[in-house]
């Protein structure tokens, strides 16, 4: 008991000699750990000034948010063949999982969902506006599962995925 006695002793002496070194080298030297270096001051050097034109004050993904599917219009005509082309692209890069090649709905994700994605070029969606498509493949559905895409994809691939969307049509 003696023995475990002293070793406690022992132990607890070397552990308050190496706070105590410790304590002095942070406190009382030139040197000192993580927080006595600049390198973790962010504030030391002024705020560098924004170049004008930096900060947008009108227009943006907010504007899109609170305006109503109606009143939403694509920025250039959906038929153009560029963004027609370039809407495949975004297609196929963002879409393609879950509404499947033959935009069916049976994608390598989709076909686990019970129901599957919608059809797309069915008699719905094709009839559905721009504005509610955007909004949709934008900020999601309500209780659905089309998963919101703003923060993934721009403003621009959404408008051309639609396009491309739109150009194929009610299936026969």
């Amino acid at each position: 008991m003696k023995r475990i006695l002293a070793l406690g002793l022992i132990v607890s002496t070397v552990a308050l000699i190496a706070v105590g070194v410790i304590t002095l080298y942070d406190y009382n030297l030139s040197v000192g750990r993580m927080w006595k270096t600049p390198a973790i001051k962010p504030h030391e050097k002024p705020i560098p000034v924004m170049a004008a034109g930096s900060v947008p004050f009108t227009g943006g993904e907010a504007l899109y948010r609170a305006a109503t599917a109606e009143t939403i219009t694509p920025p250039f005509a959906l038929s153009e063949p560029a963004a027609v082309a370039a809407g495949k692209i975004a297609f196929q890069r963002y879409c393609l999982q879950c509404h499947g090649p033959n935009v069916d709905g049976y994608g390598t994700v989709g076909q686990s969902f019970a129901p599957p994605p919608d059809d797309l070029r069915s008699a719905k969606i094709q009839s559905m506006s721009p504005g509610v498509l955007f909004k949709e493949i934008s900020y999601g559905i309500p209780d659905g599962r089309q998963p919101a895409l703003a923060t993934t994809m721009t403003v621009e691939e959404r408008w051309q995925s639609i396009a491309w969307v739109k150009s194929l049509g009610v299936r026969n």
